[in-house]
């Protein structure tokens, strides 16, 4: 806790009294911590920086991990924003994925949060062994009856040497995954604004929404990642001391299109930006690019051979 609260005060010494426009807390179940720590962590960024009128203060938590009066509590220090690792609303799907709890505790979690007023916004898993198009609608179908403006829907990918890569689990096929992929922008209540992200008009995650634009950011506490911009120089860092390297120009710019291109909105073509992509690719990738005032984005078809587009756009 100690030294969370010195990484702020050393920022500030750094930054100055820079205004923060949004506040996130994340990695492993922050949900579990004190709301008392959680409190005195948001006086420290209070005293040393300016915080935003509307600040965004966003609370990752799983379900099982937090009671009505504790929510309360934590809404009350200031946490406007609840993110809920729900994953799937099935009960046999989440023993299989490892998870603890239980759809009744993750659709108890939710409305609890939505009853009081909160933003909430939860993150699901599609791809499942054996899965079709037909069993995602129905996921979608349930996260509408929900009433969420928000959520994320992630594809399930299996990394070598985990538990699932053992299992030899037979996965769907890419066209089976880009099938599934369309029938949640087709059913989904909520625009897609990022790959996979979902939202009502107004209720976009503004945290991520300035990361993905290439905005600087600092991480706080071990593992924590960050980009702040000093001097007209970027870094690379992680919280904890653990990394502050000054990051080459054209690697930031890079790094910007890559997340640049997996929202709506599409990537600011910059100087800089400009300089990391192939133009001449992107005029000629009809159908896949679209060009419009000082932004580029992927079409809906693009978005679908993302990964491949990207490796021709960038130089």
């Amino acid at each position: 806790m100690n030294g969370i609260l010195s990484e702020i005060d050393k920022w500030g010494e750094t930054l100055g009294r820079v205004t923060v426009p949004t506040i996130f807390f994340g990695g492993g179940t922050p949900s579990l911590m004190p709301v008392k720590i959680f409190e005195k962590i948001i006086a420290e960024i209070s005293r040393t920086f300016n915080i935003s009128d509307n600040c965004e203060i966003t609370l990752e938590s799983n379900p099982g991990t937090l009671t009505d009066d504790k929510l309360t509590d934590f809404m009350a220090a200031g946490m406007n924003r609840l993110s809920v690792g729900v994953q799937r609303l099935n009960d046999d799907e989440l023993k299989f994925l490892g998870r603890r709890h239980d759809a009744d505790a993750a659709r108890h979690l939710i409305n609890s949060g939505l009853r009081r007023g909160l933003r909430v916004s939860a993150d699901f898993i599609y791809g499942l062994p054996g899965e079709n198009a037909r069993s995602v609608t129905g996921l979608c179908n349930e996260i509408n009856n929900m009433g969420l403006r928000h959520c994320s829907m992630y594809e399930l990918t299996i990394e070598a040497g985990t538990p699932f890569a053992q299992m030899e689990l037979q996965m769907p096929d890419n066209d089976a995954m880009a099938e599934m992929y369309n029938a949640i922008g087709a059913t989904l209540n909520l625009a897609r604004y990022e790959v996979s992200n979902y939202a009502a008009i107004g209720d976009e995650c503004r945290h991520n929404q300035n990361i993905w634009d290439g905005a600087p950011y600092i991480g706080i506490g071990r593992g924590a990642a960050g980009r702040p911009f000093i001097d007209g120089v970027w870094y690379e860092q992680l919280g904890a001391g653990e990394k502050f390297e000054k990051l080459p120009t054209v690697q930031r710019a890079i790094e910007m299109v890559l997340t640049g291109m997996r929202t709506q909105r599409g990537v600011k073509l910059t100087p800089d930006v400009s300089d990391a992509i192939n133009m001449e690719f992107a005029h000629d990738a009809t159908g896949l690019i679209e060009i419009c005032d000082d932004r580029m984005r992927a079409t809906k078809q693009g978005i679908l051979i993302l990964d491949d587009l990207m490796v021709k756009l960038v130089k």
